[in-house]
């Protein structure tokens, strides 16, 4: 474990929030996009997609040496990571617009899987979250440069 562990884990922490800040702000952008990809020749509405987070560390062999408190303690608390970037399966918004484009021949239009108020709880999860982390990043910050005064 090094000096600078808390601020490695917390920096960490603060990407991944970034990067779900940015997936919520592509749902956002794209709540009435009808045509977000081609599927077997058909334009498919765009599919909400959600980020999956995961610790760093999290081989069988860390934590029996933790348990055994052995060798790799210094592995607690590495951070996390994204894991991968998944589209959300549920169905597709049926709406009656005739006129529109994409209406098939009973006049409904699939719409995005995207529901706006969804996206802004996760949008204030993830700021809040952001916003500890930067938080956290400032006090360890602060202690270390304590820790520097004791010396003069």
């Amino acid at each position: 474990m090094t000096i600078f562990h808390s601020m490695n884990t917390t920096a960490s922490a603060l990407t991944a929030q970034r990067l779900r800040m940015d997936v919520i702000s592509s749902n956002m952008a794209n709540v009435d996009t009808t045509r977000g990809k081609i599927v077997n020749g058909q334009w498919q509405p765009y599919k909400r997609k959600m980020v999956v987070f995961e610790p760093k560390e999290q081989g069988f062999s860390s934590f029996l040496n933790i348990a055994m408190n052995k060798k790799g303690v210094q592995n607690i608390g590495e951070g996390l990571k994204v894991s991968k970037i998944i589209e959300d399966e549920t169905p597709f918004k049926m709406v009656y617009d005739p006129e529109h484009p994409d209406a098939n021949q009973d006049g409904y239009v699939a719409m995005p899987n995207v529901d706006p108020l969804r996206e802004m709880v996760d949008l204030m999860s993830a700021t809040r979250s952001y916003e500890a982390n930067v938080t956290v990043f400032n006090a360890s910050k602060n202690m270390m440069m304590k820790a520097l005064e004791i010396g003069k």
